[in-house]
């Protein structure tokens, strides 16, 4: 069986470094580390968990907590594709990741209890109820952590700049000589939804267009439905809108089907503008254009911040608010008749 000692002499590093590159002290040069963990995966070695946990005083566990009502939110594609580079960079550091419930055994407890009881080293959340106490307990507690798409100063906070997202939105649409702008809402119960919606209602009054009656229409849940059912009632009004944008690609796709259902073709008719830029968004006829949000980044500054925060490198709270842009395909045009 291998052991330290065995990769030690390989490599030519003394123990002690090869325990510390195996536990990720801030004291082994990066170069070091890989040399070692590369030596001991030629030479079967695996690090023993339990042994790992006494030596750092860590789980090596990270908590995901991510509740939702519907049960649909942990399957929307933006969510998955941020799990998945937050997913990679905690596990190169050596981490596993495990979901956090109120449910413990059975029984409903709170979150906090549930991470005392595994002994994790620190949560990410992706959705919650930020109204319940159980959260709230959590958030107050001397776990660290860290939240996507959420504002607040008792935790590290990351999201994209959702307002200036919808100002480049509706930016775009004004360029193509759109002035009947219609907006499907992720709604008031999320704070991207609403940040979005303020930055659309902000960017139509920049540019001196009034936000008609009915012009703002929820998809809740950001699901394909939703934007199915918002879109219809969009196409019901009286002066119907020449372009909308949607707070969610799903949303969009759901805008566009109904318009197709309608006798409608996107974008000749009515241009449909979307936000995430979910891989789907490229693939689907028309091509949606999108606020992209770098789903990469926004997963990975998250593992680097909560990681810090664990180490001890991180003073105060951090709140990273990460850039966006306009990707320009096909599902908006200039309008034909005003």
């Amino acid at each position: 069986m291998t052991t330290i000692y065995d990769i030690a002499k390989r490599t030519g590093y003394s123990p002690t470094t090869v325990s510390k590159a195996f536990n990720n002290y801030s004291d082994v040069r990066e170069k070091t580390r890989q040399e070692i963990l590369r030596t001991a995966r030629e030479m079967g070695y695996l690090p023993n968990a339990h042994a790992r946990t006494l030596t750092t005083k860590k789980s090596w566990t990270l908590g995901v907590l991510f509740v939702e009502g519907t049960g649909v939110g942990i399957r929307h594609p933006f969510f998955g594709a941020v799990i998945e580079s937050f997913k990679q960079v905690a596990v190169a550091k050596g981490y596993a990741l495990m979901f956090i419930s109120k449910d413990v055994g059975g029984k409903q407890s709170g979150y906090l209890e549930n991470c005392r009881i595994h002994g994790v080293d620190g949560v990410v959340v992706f959705l919650s109820d930020y109204e319940d106490p159980y959260f709230q307990e959590l958030l107050e507690s001397n776990i660290p952590t860290v939240i996507l798409d959420y504002e607040t100063t008792q935790s590290h906070t990351v999201c994209s700049d959702n307002i200036a997202g919808a100002l480049q939105a509706v930016e775009y649409l004004t360029s193509l000589g759109h002035r009947r702008i219609a907006h499907i809402s992720g709604g008031e119960n999320t704070f991207p939804g609403k940040q979005r919606e303020n930055g659309y209602k902000a960017a139509m009054k920049q540019h001196g267009l009034k936000v008609q009656e009915g012009y703002v229409s929820v998809g809740a849940f950001y699901s394909l439905e939703s934007g199915y059912a918002a879109m219809q009632s969009l196409l019901e009004l009286p002066e119907r809108p020449t372009a909308v944008f949607a707070s969610g690609d799903l949303l969009a796709l759901g805008a566009v089907m109904a318009a197709k259902d309608k006798g409608l073709a996107v974008p000749a008719d009515i241009s449909v503008m979307g936000y995430d830029d979910i891989e789907l968004a490229r693939y689907v006829t028309p091509a949606l254009t999108t606020i992209r949000q770098d789903t990469a980044n926004l997963g990975t500054r998250a593992a680097e911040i909560l990681l810090a925060s664990i180490d001890g490198n991180r003073q105060g709270m951090e709140a990273l608010v990460l850039p966006v842009e306009v990707v320009v395909r096909d599902s908006c045009a200039p309008p034909g008749n005003e």
